[in-house]
């Protein structure tokens, strides 16, 4: 039996999530607060809580594959040459319904720890370097109502429960 497996239906909630860390042996503390659909808008949530905060892209090529960047808030990424840094098609946001059924959230909510309602790995996720040299890093646990904060290394042991490697890019070169 794979880790993954040992989560309930999906799409996971954010109790089964962080049940789900427990289990794993995985650091994390969330903490509670108004939804925030925007990075501007978390700004007195972090000020609170050290690490890196993230915003995340959910992206579609013109073949139809998909994409999950993690990224650190400030970092700046263009979309219109990104294409050619990840060797896909040109990218353009996924619709709210092809991000629902794709990773089991919505929009504002998007996260990393949303790749455990992809079991078939549908979706490509790549981590931005700068979000790494953090030792925290701070997603929100499937809905943008809380965020919580895990070592950046419990991240990565995240992905390898899933069956994942995680593809790291300096967006700044």
């Amino acid at each position: 039996m794979t880790l993954i497996s040992a989560l309930p239906d999906r799409p996971a909630t954010r109790a089964t999530l962080l049940s789900w860390f427990d289990a794993l042996g995985l650091e994390h503390k969330t903490v509670d607060h108004d939804p925030v659909f925007t990075v501007a808008e978390g700004e007195a949530i972090k000020a609170d809580m050290p690490g890196g905060h993230t915003k995340n892209l959910f992206l579609k090529d013109k073949k139809g594959n998909l994409i999950l960047i993690s990224a650190l808030q400030s970092t700046e990424i263009a979309l219109k040459h990104l294409h050619h840094r990840l060797g896909c098609g040109r990218l353009s946001f996924g619709k709210p319904e092809l991000l629902e059924q794709a990773l089991g959230v919505t929009p504002g909510s998007v996260t990393a720890f949303a790749l455990v309602n992809d079991p078939d790995q549908r979706v490509r996720f790549i981590l931005d370097a700068a979000l790494m040299a953090h030792e925290v890093v701070n997603f929100h646990p499937l809905k943008n109502d809380a965020t919580t904060a895990m070592p950046s290394d419990d991240l990565l042991r995240m992905l390898t429960a899933l069956g994942r490697e995680p593809e790291i890019v300096d967006f700044t070169e």
